[in-house]
């Protein structure tokens, strides 16, 4: 098993978790790690609290001079619990440099939140998934939670109803 912790200033930012990280560093041209067993990501925010977590049953990690990847592959899941948004995709890129997540156009994104759900290919997010936007999107449906027609309260006075029996 693995743990890292990245921070800054003594504030925690990520910390990283696996039960098997292999290194392959033979040619220094292309020296990467796998993940084969999956790994757990989580990100935290300005505030140190906990607002995003990755999840992945596979990963890879280049690092080839001063370019980095980070690849997320196989039943992908991003949570942000801030805005209780959740990312269901097959492989994720993150690139460090910019601050961004995305997967590659062809892939299919399922993106929950308590709004509703969306479905399409292709996604670009910042690396925190606060705002996910879906490049291809198809078949989106929203949750209602509080409808137009529906009655705030019953105006006791001037209720229109059934008629009730009265009994004397």
């Amino acid at each position: 098993g693995m743990s890292a912790v990245q921070s800054r200033n003594s504030q925690r930012q990520m910390r990283i978790e696996s039960p098997l990280m292999e290194i392959y560093n033979q040619d220094p041209e292309d020296a990467y790690e796998l993940f084969p067993k999956g790994f757990v990501v989580y990100g935290y925010n300005e505030q140190g609290f906990l607002e995003t977590e990755i999840v992945a049953k596979r990963a890879r990690h280049r690092l080839v001079k001063t370019e980095e990847s980070w690849e997320a592959f196989g039943d992908v899941v991003v949570r942000n619990f801030v805005k209780g948004t959740r990312i269901d995709t097959d492989t994720l890129f993150w690139d460090k440099e910019n601050a961004k997540i995305y997967t590659p156009r062809s892939c299919y994104v399922l993106l929950q939140s308590p709004d509703g759900a969306m479905q399409g290919f292709g996604m670009e997010s910042d690396e925190m998934a606060r705002n996910a936007l879906l490049l291809h999107p198809f078949d989106s449906y929203g949750y209602v939670g509080r409808d137009s027609t529906e009655a705030g309260y019953v105006d006791s006075v001037n209720f229109i109803g059934p008629h009730y029996k009265t009994y004397r």
